[in-house]
């Protein structure tokens, strides 16, 4: 069933416009402004993140115990693929990107500092750095999205994904220092993994030698973040240029996103076989 809902919801992201109906973050934006309103659990972060992640991961938990041995466990799937596709980045990161090709590849720099600004929240302060920019952020919003997602999902079912997309809605929104700062920790924790399995998986499907120079040096690193990880390997594995104006610029964010879907393809096809030998 798994591999179906895993399925199912590339078809609902690329084919359908469920996505955008069921991401609605309104119900818990209040839960988390009252959390940061109550002077108790402002004091205590650990408690307000029990609030925000462990109350909803218990409900759903409970839920799925409930329907699970109820008609094979066929009553848990359109739950499985709800939460999943809720679990998924908000956002739709190539088209947030479109102004910024446009602008990159007619050579516009002070058109492409706008937009960069404007739509992607990024700001360089030398116009090389603009570019590297826009791929680490295409490659980090890409894993962050999608990757993290069906990696948890694949290994622990949708608790666990609920669980990271709640914990990345607390670092994205929360206003309180001490609740974000322990939902950073708890989040790069959970990333420690995946995203070293997506860098395995570049080497696969991109320049193994390159990959493997970077991850020799940061495989079992703890203090490097996920997002810097996934950027170094990323631009490794697609033999990146440095900064280059029009086109070729725009080339490589295209390499990159031709990257990152054999590293998608790769990961269903090992799930997949999974799936039918074990």
């Amino acid at each position: 069933m798994s591999f179906l809902v895993l399925l199912l919801v590339v078809w609902v992201e690329k084919f359908s416009a469920w996505r955008r109906r069921i991401q609605h973050d309104g119900p818990w934006l209040r839960e988390l402004a009252r959390v940061e309103a109550s002077p108790r659990l402002a004091a205590a972060p650990y408690l307000g993140l029990a609030v925000l992640v462990l109350l909803p991961v218990f409900v759903l938990a409970s839920l799925l115990a409930l329907l699970h041995p109820l008609a094979y466990g066929w009553l848990a799937f359109p739950v499985h693929l709800l939460v999943l596709v809720y679990s998924l980045g908000r956002g739709d990161v190539l088209a947030a990107l479109g102004p910024f090709r446009d602008a990159w590849r007619r050579g516009d720099n002070q058109a492409a500092y706008h937009v960069a600004e404007r739509d992607l929240e990024l700001d360089a302060e030398e116009s090389g750095e603009l570019l590297l920019r826009v791929q680490g952020y295409l490659a980090w919003e890409a894993y962050q999205s999608f990757f993290a997602v069906v990696f948890w999902y694949a290994m622990l079912g949708p608790v666990a994904a609920l669980a990271y997309r709640l914990l990345a809605l607390t670092v994205e929104h929360a206003q309180l220092p001490a609740l974000r700062e322990r939902a950073v920790q708890l989040r790069h924790a959970m990333d420690w993994l995946p995203v070293r399995v997506l860098a395995a998986s570049f080497a696969l499907v991109g320049n193994f030698v390159a990959v493997s120079r970077v991850l020799l040096h940061e495989l079992l690193s703890w203090e490097i973040t996920a997002a810097q990880l996934i950027i170094k390997v990323g631009r490794a594995a697609g033999d990146l240029p440095e900064s280059v104006l029009g086109e070729a610029g725009v080339a490589s964010l295209d390499e990159l996103w031709q990257l990152l879907l054999r590293a998608a393809v790769l990961w269903y096809t090992a799930f997949a076989l999974w799936t039918l030998f074990f």
